[in-house]
């Protein structure tokens, strides 16, 4: 707000040089409006006032030209827009740009459109009306196969026209979301050819977006159950916790090899008791095994990059509805005991993070998935360093090398638990627990959000 005060009194001082009030008299001036300029007024930008041809909502332009004195009312993309008297002169005029006007709902005849309307006269200028910048904030899946549809969501994806996927394969079938879930999502099938992992770029009606950069990304795999990353097992029993190479099934839809089912069909069939903590338990092979050496990952992601920009990612599938108990606990190495969320492994100084889709916001909403999705937990959200960064600290990368490189076994895991437990102020009372859930493809990914500035120099500038 400061800075568009700045701007206000800025452009005021600048303006000023010539101005007539408006005047209520009905013999004002009516020679007519004309636009020779439009300009983005911009205080924290590098050029703070810059010739441009579209504008976002939000934003706050000057138009330069002749003929504003008497302007009695202003229709942006058909929207009746309020501006200031006091900012116009004839030459010039000031005026934000409402975040209710319309875009792609915009009747076509007054869409990207600027009218000016006086007495006796009214002018409309050609100028494109843009969304706040477009931006993705994730993917249904970030491994699919191809074939799969992918889901992107995120904001202001209006008439998404092309895709770029890693490697510079370019996608232009692209299905919009309809129109009153516009600009939230769209969608593509996963062409085949897509080597390489990293960032996906779309263009819209809004402009480009960016994602991070952890589509099919596979290089920093922990366990995908086909050869990559070793799993770990011990104490194996046919009723007991602890799941084995036995114990991994194909892939129910038949395209990804081995997974695992994260409370083994030989406890399922059983059910599950209500109040159990410990249902299932997956490792990797820890301490004698290379790749429980995360410093392998250095080459890709940084060891100081800080853990809001990374994150550990698996594939999901839940064809039965999933709700009313159970969870999953993620542990970053074997220290922990797989009690749940409220235990002793819940504490703020341990490195344990907790999954439980099906209570959003909340609310209890039955999940189930059409298809593998993809599940992103940042390392930031896991208890230890959520409570260091809540504290004003920045944990990196190489911290949590250096805490499981320290513990006295570094196999990380996955489990599952039946307790009674409080998440997002529900209250849970365990019950019988008997769906099947498949879990495939554990990684950590880099997780930073790039923003794609309208203007080549401020990206330049940053």
């Amino acid at each position: 707000m400061k800075a568009l005060k700045y701007i206000w009194l800025t452009c005021l001082a600048i303006i000023t040089v010539g101005f007539v009030s408006c005047s209520d008299d009905d013999d004002v001036d009516t020679k007519g409006i004309k636009v020779t300029q439009i300009y983005l007024e911009d205080a924290g930008a590098t050029v703070t006032d810059r010739p441009v041809d579209f504008v976002r909502l939000g934003q706050l332009i000057r138009i330069e030209g002749s003929g504003f004195e008497g302007l009695m009312k202003l229709y942006i993309n058909g929207y009746d827009t309020y501006f200031n008297t006091a900012y116009i002169t004839d030459n010039s005029m000031l005026v934000q740009v409402s975040s209710k006007t319309p875009v792609s709902t915009a009747d076509e005849s007054v869409r990207n459109t600027i009218r000016f309307v006086k007495k006796g006269s009214e002018y409309t200028h050609p100028f494109t009306i843009r969304a706040a910048s477009p931006y993705i904030s994730s993917f249904s899946n970030t491994l699919p196969m191809p074939g799969e549809t992918v889901i992107v969501k995120g904001g202001n994806l209006e008439e998404t026209s092309e895709v770029t996927l890693p490697g510079g394969v370019v996608v232009t079938d692209i299905t919009n979301a309809p129109e009153e879930e516009s600009g939230e999502w769209f969608s593509f099938v996963m062409p085949t050819g897509v080597s390489e992992g990293g960032s996906v770029t779309m263009v819209g009606a809004n402009g480009t977006a960016v994602s991070a950069e952890y589509f099919n990304n596979k290089n920093c795999m922990i366990l995908d159950f086909d050869g990559n990353g070793t799993q770990g097992f011990w104490s194996w029993s046919e009723t007991g916790s602890m799941i084995d190479d036995t114990d991994l099934v194909d892939d129910p839809l038949g395209s990804r090899g081995k997974v695992v089912e994260i409370v083994p069909k030989r406890l399922l069939d059983a059910g599950v008791a209500a109040s159990k903590p410990r249902v299932s338990e997956c490792w990797t092979a820890g301490n004698d095994d290379a790749a429980d050496d995360w410093s392998r990952m250095y080459p890709y992601i940084p060891e100081t990059t800080p853990l809001t920009d990374i994150a550990f990612q698996f594939d999901i599938y839940v064809p039965k509805p999933w709700s009313g108990t159970g969870h999953i606990q993620v542990c970053l190495f074997n220290n922990f005991n797989f009690a749940g969320i409220g235990s002793d492994d819940d504490g703020d100084s341990n490195q344990v993070a907790f999954y439980c889709p099906w209570i959003q916001d909340g609310k209890v909403v039955p999940f189930v998935t059409n298809g593998w999705e993809t599940v992103t937990i940042p390392l930031s959200e896991f208890n230890k360093y959520a409570v260091l960064i809540a504290d004003g600290e920045t944990p990196t990368f190489a911290d949590v090398v250096t805490d499981r490189n320290a513990s006295s076994y570094r196999n990380f895991g996955m489990g599952f638990v039946n307790t009674d437990f409080t998440y997002q102020d529900v209250a849970v009372s365990s019950t019988v627990f008997s769906t099947p859930i498949y879990l495939d493809n554990w990684r950590i990914v880099p997780c930073k959000s790039t923003t794609i500035s309208d203007f080549p120099d401020e990206e330049e500038a940053e």
